[in-house]
């Protein structure tokens, strides 16, 4: 139920529409609370410095003016909105446009021009002019002055935000601090606090898993966003099943193949294939719920584009290196869990594939390293990389894959690089790399 609630929390943080909508509320909410304390009349709220005090005619001026120039404001802050959202797509990839998305001061900034202009529409409609029944909402509308003095101060840093937001440095730097508080959540443990039980428990497995277990299909197609482990696992246990995920966060399964495989497949009715279905969280994109490779391949889309002929941005590409690898660097130090999961009497319930240090290696570095071939800095910031990364590293398995990357690196760096001298330079870099990596 917790992932699906964070598929719901993450649709409504990427819109433009929830925080603004709550905003409105509130305006109305504020529009019935001043209204009410006008129809009051205190004598002290008149007497409140600063306090309109005219008439209905120089109410309805002010109002009207505020509530305008705030549908103006809204509609030309909506315009630069799709300038960035265009811009950031071409230049660093539309699968950025989710961050611009779920940028929450775009939304709040949204949210005050139009929230501004409900509450003066409400709070116009209430004067009244007659003699007999004059009614003057004076609280109101002074209200309305400064929520219009609020509104030009979040233009100013709409402004300052919008112009900010763009540039490739924040784009990158943002990218990588997801990475990290990915990490951190997908990879709470670190090394030194002791393995996950059941690490190397793969003779657990039953010897008749293979002919006696049997395929659960997907009901629908595309990404898998998420899984709802301990729900899965509670049904596991509570039906006595041993399930095999066959495919993890971030992959994408098409309709009809095999998504878990379950013993005894005995067991297997059409009630319990629609409740393991509805374990999986299936959409039309990946997401960083539970999928850490996600940001990796925002920060590689941005890198390759960059290398690009048509742009030929290495130093774009060098920054996205450096932060891929400090997000390599803090996983290197994190204990991957075992794809053996048990319930609480140590009996093997769940089995379901983890990505491993060797595939975030490969999914950071490969196309970076293929494109940027012929760029001497960033065949350079690549092996610099890989030998910061290696001071890191804890495992064999973990410089294993480091040192192969080196290899291809190298190797990739003689067809590419063409000049003597650059080519020295590459070399005492991957001579470094060796030297740390075989230590």
């Amino acid at each position: 139920m917790s992932t699906k609630l964070g598929k719901v929390w993450e649709s409504l943080h990427t819109s433009f529409w929830f925080i603004p909508s709550l905003m409105v509320l509130g305006a109305i909410f504020l529009a019935y609370v001043t209204l009410t304390l006008d129809h009051q009349e205190y004598d002290l709220i008149r007497t409140l410095p600063l306090t309109y005090t005219r008439g209905p005619d120089g109410a309805r001026e002010i109002l009207s003016t505020v509530s305008g120039s705030m549908v103006t404001v809204a509609t030309t802050a909506f315009s630069i909105v799709i300038v960035a959202l265009q811009l950031a797509s071409g230049q660093f990839g539309p699968r950025l446009l989710r961050n611009f998305m779920r940028d929450t001061g775009n939304q709040i900034v949204l949210g005050t021009f139009i929230s501004t202009f409900i509450y003066c529409l409400l709070v116009l409609r209430t004067i009244n002019s007659q003699d007999n029944e004059e009614f003057v909402p004076h609280f109101s509308v002074t209200c309305s002055i400064i929520l219009a003095a609020v509104g030009v101060a979040v233009l100013i840093y709409f402004l300052h935000h919008a112009a900010t937001s763009i540039q490739a440095q924040q784009v990158i730097s943002n990218v990588g601090q997801d990475l990290h508080e990915t990490i951190d959540r997908l990879f709470p443990q670190k090394i030194g606090q002791g393995e996950p039980a059941g690490q190397d428990s793969g003779t657990d497995i039953p010897r008749d898993f293979e002919r006696e277990a049997e395929s659960i299909r997907a009901k629908v197609g595309g990404y898998i966003q998420g899984v709802d482990n301990e729900e899965l696992m509670k049904f596991a246990t509570e039906n006595d099943l041993l399930i095999r995920l066959n495919y993890r966060p971030g992959d994408f399964v098409v309709k009809g193949s095999d998504l878990v495989t379950i013993f005894p497949g005995k067991r297997i009715h059409k009630k319990l294939a629609e409740k393991i279905n509805g374990f999986f969280v299936v959409g039309n994109q990946r997401t960083p719920q539970q999928d850490v490779e996600f940001c990796v391949n925002q920060l590689v889309e941005i890198a390759v584009r960059a290398l690009s002929p048509g742009i030929n941005d290495p130093f774009t590409a060098i920054q996205c290196i450096d932060q891929l690898s400090a997000a390599l660097c803090h996983l290197a130090q994190k204990s991957i869990p075992s794809p053996y999961r048990y319930d609480d009497n140590q009996k093997l319930r769940v089995i379901a594939e983890s990505v491993s240090f060797a595939d975030m290696v490969d999914t950071a570095f490969n196309q970076i390293r293929q494109y940027g071939q012929s760029s001497v800095g960033v065949t350079i910031r690549l092996l610099e990389a890989i030998a910061r990364i290696s001071e890191c590293t804890h495992t064999k398995e973990q410089r294993a894959a480091l040192l192969r990357h080196a290899q291809m690196i190298e190797r990739g760096s003689h067809e590419g690089i063409s000049e003597e001298l650059d080519q020295k330079d590459v070399q005492e870099r991957y001579f470094a790399v060796l030297k740390l990596l075989k230590a």
